[in-house]
């Protein structure tokens, strides 16, 4: 498929915009329920308190992101099919309609001060459209279409790139355009608002500008006449070299394929365990951050996709790929492995600094699965890779988020037994 692809634009706003909506949706969120527990009846001590109101926001951000992740299957697949056999635009524009709706709701949640439990349907409305699952599977198979095989991973990384420096000045500038509503009930209003104009801005440019050309079946891979591709195996220009002549190369294709979405769903798994907890953990003690200081964290992990890109860049013209996915796992387990020791805020930039290359390993997994598919299939491959990680997402959330709790029960526990319950004073 030739095509014609300017999709960076689309992925810098609707990164910056989604960064904006990140930060307004947790602080909302934080805010609510620090009412709900400051007023309840059951909290007699300050480190009960604390820990009623981390329940209170992790269960709200498990079910957020268990109905955002379990809606879109079908549609993400059904997008998938269309981008594939009419336009590549379709699970591109489709998903940004329902971000801008979701979107809108918790702007309306904020003004019309609305319960915060109208977000779980708009976790529902996002997820009808297809949600983040089609969207950047949208975004891979159309810049897997317009690039060459030996320069793919440079260019999947490439959009990552996009997608972090985005990220970074969308997390950076958050906390402070959310506090520039002095009113407290209205706090997020300006933030919310700019997200949801940056996401009528991308589909604006998605309909209008963005051109593609129609879908060829060509394939990706060295015709079925050849020898098959010795899966991992890279020349000096991170080509794929041929493997002897097998009669088998049909299994062996399809063997490689199992391996890479194991991998990845598993290295997925991993990372977004980790990510859910994050936002839980940094707004309670003893970090206790705020919207500028949630803004800066954020900013750091974006900051990865740059490093990431770099590491890349270099690597990938002295390293075979599946090197470069190992130097990427090794990166995020040494990384999150000191963030569980984090108890002051430069232990947390620390660990996010070992995290350096951890945006590696899944560019990478997407450009090797494009090589073992004919082009007409780039989209059927990319959401199904989504849509595994969003299944075994979860699948696993709520195992996080439980084991997450259960700690900080325990820890509560031995701190009350050392040095007993503080009351407050009535008043």
């Amino acid at each position: 498929m030739s095509c014609i692809e300017f999709t960076e634009p689309v992925v810098f706003a609707a990164q910056v915009a989604s960064a904006f909506y990140d930060t307004g949706l947790l602080m909302v969120v934080k805010e609510r329920y620090n009412v709900t527990s400051s007023n309840s009846s059951l909290t007699n001590s300050t480190d009960h308190g604390d820990n009623e109101q981390q329940t209170a926001v992790s269960d709200f951000l498990m079910i957020y992101s268990m109905i955002s992740g379990f809606v879109p299957f079908l549609p993400a697949f059904f997008l998938a099919r269309l981008g594939d056999k009419r336009n590549r635009k379709i699970p591109i524009c489709v998903p940004l309609v329902g971000y801008m709706l979701s979107r809108l709701m918790l702007l309306f949640v904020i003004l019309l001060q609305w319960s915060v439990k109208v977000m779980f349907g708009a976790a529902v409305v996002y997820g009808l459209f297809g949600g983040f699952s089609s969207y950047w599977a949208g975004v891979m198979a159309l810049a897997s279409a317009g690039s060459d095989e030996t320069q793919r991973s440079i260019r999947l990384i490439r959009i990552e790139l996009v997608y972090g420096i985005a990220g970074f000045i969308g997390s950076i500038s958050s906390g402070h355009i959310f506090n520039m509503f002095l009113v407290s009930q209205h706090q997020g209003v300006m933030l919310v608002g700019i997200s949801v104009f940056l996401y009528i801005f991308c589909w604006s440019y998605s309909i209008s500008v963005l051109k593609v050309t129609s879908t060829e079946s060509t394939p990706a891979i060295l015709p079925h006449d050849q020898t098959a591709v010795n899966f991992g195996t890279t020349g000096p220009d991170n080509a794929p070299t041929v493997a002897d002549g097998s009669s088998t190369s049909g299994t062996f294709d399809l063997i490689s394929i199992v391996l890479l979405f194991a991998g990845a769903i598993l290295y997925d798994v991993s990372v977004s365990g980790a990510m859910d907890i994050l936002p839980s953990f940094v707004i309670k003690e003893p970090l206790s951050w705020g919207a500028e200081q949630i803004g800066y964290g954020n900013a750091a992990g974006f900051v990865i996709f740059i490093t990431s890109f770099l590491g890349v860049y270099v690597f990938s013209k002295c390293l075979r790929d599946t090197t470069m996915i190992i130097i990427g796992m090794v990166s995020f387990g040494t990384g999150i492995l000191v963030m569980a020791f984090v108890r002051k805020t430069y232990m947390f930039y620390i660990a996010r600094a070992l995290n350096l290359f951890a945006l590696i390993p899944m560019p990478t997994i997407r450009s090797l699965l494009s090589k073992q598919v004919q082009g007409s299939s780039y989209g059927k491959m990319f959401i199904l890779l989504q849509i595994s990680f969003t299944i075994a997402s979860v699948a696993t959330s709520p195992i996080f988020t439980k084991i997450y709790q259960a700690t900080l029960v325990c820890i509560v526990g031995y701190r009350t037994g050392r040095h007993g319950y503080t009351r407050l004073p009535s008043n």
